[in-house]
């Protein structure tokens, strides 16, 4: 088992100490490699109403690429709307004797507008010359049959009509819902609430097609079946009404408005947002403000330039497909993020967006900007190593400044800070963390975060974590290993060496200004080996400190960081604690600590987060290939607990092992599937009835697969993925930690290639 392959592996280590010799980084062979040819990304504009009371009837694009809407109160516009900025719908004046009919209804017919009102079918294509006038008590709804020949429908009656004269009448059991005419057959289709009928185009005709309840909408597939949406679902029948599949509630929501056939991708309208059927019979969801103004959707149509349009309750969302590399998605990425995201250098989130407004948002100062900022230099260090870009080198460079200053303006050697920030701007409050009142070190209710520093003109925040101290070491490691400069390699050298020996020389603690260990700064034998076996913080202690030193004695030689890297494995355990199997990692007993039963009570996803990038120091820098193979050990029994979250990181710090099953099928699900527009919406998952739900474990896994980025709350690393719901956050999170990390990683460590042409 893996603890007697510990004791016979530190056997080995003992004996081997001094004779073995540091191994070259291991050549990845036989990886799987993804080609990066491009894809089609979605995204959305939305376009809102500029009046209130509008009751939102119908939309299409005609062969101008001209957008109307159909409301209550004529016909509208979209206007000036891009992605990130919404536009407005308003009043179409184009045609001023327009604004004095009464239009019950519209379509497409010959890629024209063709529109319904109380006297006529009408339009202004065509030189004006189609006007038929109907003589009908206000037909409600349209559909345009061969040659200029259209049906007329109000209630449950119906006309057939062409050049101002009626063909045909006749009525149906109940009130027609909705009308489509099938080229290929002559033949108009007519829904009811509880039936689907054919009227002949030539005699008018009307013969029963199908019968159910609940129907809502339908549409022709191009096979000659028909999708037919229902309270309850959807259902597909042939053209002899014989159902060939039965009703699918299998859905993201079940209560279908509408169902439009699209280049052969069915869409669906429902009371909750709209969706695509893929080929794999899950769906694309489309809800919340990320994709649509509104809920409730009322039409879905085809749009220019292979768009959607999806019209709802609350104006016009277009779902826009561009053609692009993954490479294309990390250029637009690093726009948003040195536009948006960069505060003296820091890679930081927008915060406190007006109804998500761009531009009202501002610079947030964020506990983690440390984190966040050397995840964000790595991304352009891997960039720079993968493309030679110089721009990438100069964020590298900028980035490095700023996480070099937060060293530099405590004047404490060794000591970091979270953040720093111009003077008078953040109140220097006591705080106070409730959840600490059980902890067995006194004094954290009282310390003071903001400090002044010598300079009066800028403030910085005391109280540095170990995922900030991980983020630093991350960064500085990967300075120290790839970059070509040497003035840059010897600073970020002499920060890991200030940074560890001062965690070493104050008994694997960092200390704060205050003279006592920060409250998550704490790696020493004492604090790890207090908590039980099953409690997480004393393994990733274990493992963290393990590779910190590791990470100082290869970039400074010190023979202080082997040895007490050997001395905190084999004297106080840390290699079984770092080598112990999550399967054994969990809750704390009822016998346990407050303290111990508070960290362990569910996952931290922090920790992941600390594990993956310290793996960067752990496996290339391990003392003896012994040791080497022990830590794979680890870091793939990690990833093997993290591989239903699909996580391109976790997957690609795994492949740095040489591993060929990291899984990279799933890593490019997460990237093409991660979104471009990051303002953090309010997003809602739980009603859904697509997904499969289990119960929650340890991990925080509620549903059998995770969702996509696009669909779900959160896209930090630091977050459980399997959360369904959040609230409104008014924030854009920068894509420099989140997308830009993984993907550059994946692109220095060759598992995804440069761009390719389809």
């Amino acid at each position: 088992m893996v603890m007697n392959k510990i004791v016979y592996s530190f056997a080995v280590i003992l004996l081997s100490f001094f004779s073995c010799q540091e191994k070259e980084k291991e050549v990845k062979l036989n990886q799987p490699v993804y080609e990066d040819v491009p894809y089609l990304q979605d995204y959305a504009v939305k376009y809102y109403p500029k009046e209130d009371g509008l009751e939102f009837l119908k939309v299409f694009t005609d062969r101008n690429e001209i957008i109307q809407v159909l409301t209550n109160k004529g016909v509208m516009r979209p206007h000036n709307g891009h992605f990130h900025y919404p536009g407005i719908l308003e009043p179409d004046i184009t045609y001023i004797p327009m604004t004095d009919k009464k239009i019950s209804d519209m379509l497409i017919y010959q890629n024209q507008f063709v529109y319904l009102d109380d006297e006529a079918v009408f339009s202004n294509a065509w030189a004006g010359k189609l006007f038929s006038r109907h003589n009908l008590k206000q037909p409600q709804l349209i559909a345009a049959g061969s040659d200029f020949t259209f049906l007329l429908a109000t209630g449950s009656s119906y006309s057939i009509l062409k050049d101002s004269k009626i063909l045909s009448s006749g009525k149906l059991s109940a009130e027609i819902l909705e009308i489509k005419y099938v080229e290929n057959q002559n033949m108009f289709y007519a829904l009811t609430e509880e039936s689907i009928y054919k009227i002949n185009e030539i005699d008018g005709k009307s013969s029963l097609l199908y019968s159910g309840e609940g129907l809502t909408s339908f549409d022709q597939m191009q096979n000659n079946q028909i999708a037919v949406g229902a309270e309850s679902g959807f259902l597909i029948i042939d053209q002899a009404g014989k159902v060939i599949q039965p009703i699918n509630t299998k859905l993201p929501w079940t209560e279908i408005t509408t169902i439009k056939n699209i280049d052969g991708n069915l869409w669906f309208g429902s009371t909750k947002g709209a969706f695509m059927l893929k080929e794999d019979g899950k769906f694309n969801y489309y809800y919340g403000e990320r994709w649509l103004p509104g809920e409730s959707v009322k039409q879905i149509s085809e749009g220019s330039e292979n768009s959607v349009l999806i019209l709802t309750d609350n104006g016009l969302g277009q779902i826009c497909f561009k053609e692009m590399t993954l490479e294309d998605k990390a250029m637009y990425y690093e726009k948003q993020v040195r536009q948006r995201h960069i505060r003296y250098g820091i890679n930081s989130d927008n915060a406190r967006l007006e109804n998500h407004q761009l531009s009202t948002a501002e610079n947030d100062v964020a506990e983690s900007d440390n984190l966040w900022t050397g995840m964000y230099l790595g991304s352009q260090l891997f960039r720079y190593l993968a493309t030679n870009s110089e721009e990438a080198k100069q964020n590298c460079y900028e980035s490095f400044e700023a996480l070099e200053r937060l060293h530099q303006i405590n004047n404490i050697r060794g000591l970091f800070g979270r953040t720093f920030e111009r003077s008078g701007y953040h109140e220097f409050t006591k705080s106070y963390r409730s959840y600490v009142e059980n902890y067995w070190y006194d004094g954290y209710n009282n310390n003071v975060s903001w400090q002044h520093s010598n300079d009066p003109e800028w403030d910085w925040k005391a109280t540095a974590s170990s995922d900030q101290t991980v983020g630093q070491i991350f960064s500085m490691m990967l300075m120290a290993e790839y970059i070509d400069d040497e003035d840059y390699r010897q600073r970020a050298i002499t920060i890991l060496d200030d940074l560890i020996g001062y965690i070493v020389e104050n008994d694997y603690n960092l200390v704060d200004v205050d003279g006592k260990p920060t409250l998550w700064g704490r790696w020493n034998p004492e604090y790890v080996n207090r908590f039980q076996t099953m409690v997480g913080d004393r393994k990733i202690c274990s493992s963290n400190m393990i590779a910190f030193l590791q990470t100082a004695y290869k970039f400074t030689g010190k023979e202080i960081y082997k040895e007490k890297a050997f001395e905190l494995m084999s004297e106080y355990g840390y290699l079984e604690n770092l080598a112990r199997p999550f399967s054994e990692i969990g809750s704390a007993p009822e016998s346990a600590d407050e303290w111990s039963k508070m960290l362990s009570a569910e996952w931290n996803h922090s920790d992941d987060e600390m594990y993956f990038l310290a793996y960067w120091g752990l496996y290339p820098y391990a003392f003896n290939d012994t040791l080497r193979d022990v830590y794979r050990e680890a870091i793939k029994d990690h990833w093997e607990f993290e591989r239903p979250e699909k996580n391109a990181l976790w997957n690609f710090c795994y492949s740095m092992t040489g591993a060929t099953d990291f899984d990279l099928d799933e890593s490019i699900w997460h990237l093409r599937e991660f979104p471009l527009d990051m303002i953090q919406y309010k997003t809602v998952n739980s009603h859904r009835k697509d997904i499969e739900f289990v119960e929650q474990n340890f991990w925080g896994q509620t549903t059998s697969e995770v969702l996509p980025p696009d669909e779900r709350p959160e896209l930090k690393h630091n977050r459980s993925l399997f959360k369904l719901d959040a609230g409104d956050r008014n924030s854009e999170l920068s894509a420099g930690d989140t997308f830009l990390l993984p993907y550059w990683m994946g692109r220095y460590l060759g598992v995804i290639s440069a761009p390719v042409s389809s």
